[in-house]
């Protein structure tokens, strides 16, 4: 009898660690694959990120935004020349180098809203040129390795309802590793979607720019697009944070402990992930 017994819970003890085994290796690798999606998708700039949807971008800021940003730049030139005239006494005490300078603040403004894309797009150069440089440094610290061979020897010093429990916890741990799949996946999307969003009504802004008072609205712009394409540099560092503190999370020891450190470390991901676009907007003085 006890013959019997002893062989069941063999039984029982070699599924669960099977089991355990496989959803730490599971979600491991899960980690891994979102991970290296992550380096290769804010690397992107938005021409390549998705050629139809910047192709639709573009020709939605040419044919619809462009117009209303050409009768706003006609609007702030006029406002700029009324405002010199007043400010010399109604043309009373005036210097021919005026008009001069208001001709250069023209043509300088034309240029910037008539190649308004290619600066965008210079940006956004420069923010992937900054992460794919990052990601030769980063990208060694990202996979995930776990001891399967030490995790294996102490499992099997387990006693099999021991193992039940641990078999439970590594059940949810796989579940928040989904989560952050999730999150990740919101994260990286939802930045390319304010991209292309911010993107579209890049001319309004940039009409602004050739006056002193209006001029803040496109400061301001150029601002806020310094902070989202340099967003993803933010999520890469991130998510080499957390390879680094997964790989040095130590299951040979107390794996309960273990598991649900990894749980703190991954809602932390989860919140620094979400966090990394305000944290942006604060960095380069966006509002």
């Amino acid at each position: 009898m006890n013959s019997l017994w002893n062989q069941i819970t063999e039984w029982i003890k070699e599924a669960l660690i099977g089991g355990i085994t496989g959803n730490f290796q599971g979600m491991f690798n899960e980690v891994n694959t979102r991970v290296g999606e992550v380096a290769a998708q804010v690397g992107q700039t938005p021409e390549g990120w998705n050629s139809g949807v910047f192709s639709m971008i573009r020709s939605l800021s040419d044919t619809v935004v462009l117009p209303v940003a050409g009768m706003i730049l006609t609007f702030v030139l006029c406002y700029e020349l009324i405002q010199m005239i007043i400010s010399h006494n109604n043309m009373q005490n005036f210097e021919t180098f005026v008009f001069f300078k208001w001709i250069f603040k023209t043509f300088i403004a034309v240029y910037i809203l008539t190649h308004t894309f290619d600066i965008v797009m210079g940006v956004f150069g420069v923010a992937q040129h900054v992460i794919n440089g990052s990601a030769g440094i980063i990208t060694g610290s990202l996979n995930i390795d776990l001891a399967m061979d030490s995790l294996q020897a102490t499992l099997e010093a387990m006693e099999w309802y021991a193992l039940l429990g641990l078999y439970l916890e590594s059940a949810i741990l796989s579940l928040c590793m989904k989560a952050l799949s999730v999150c990740i996946f919101i994260i990286v999307y939802g930045r390319m979607l304010e991209i292309y969003l911010t993107t579209s009504v890049a001319a309004i802004p940039m009409a602004t720019m050739a006056n002193r008072e209006w001029g803040s609205m496109g400061q301001n712009y150029l601002k806020s697009l310094f902070a989202v394409a340099f967003q993803g540099f933010l999520i890469m560092v991130c998510v080499a944070i957390y390879a680094v503190l997964l790989n040095s999370a130590v299951f040979t020891g107390d794996i309960h402990t273990a598991i649900w450190g990894v749980v703190g470390y991954t809602v932390l991901l989860c919140f620094a992930l979400f966090k990394t676009g305000s944290l942006s907007k604060t960095i380069f003085g966006a509002h």
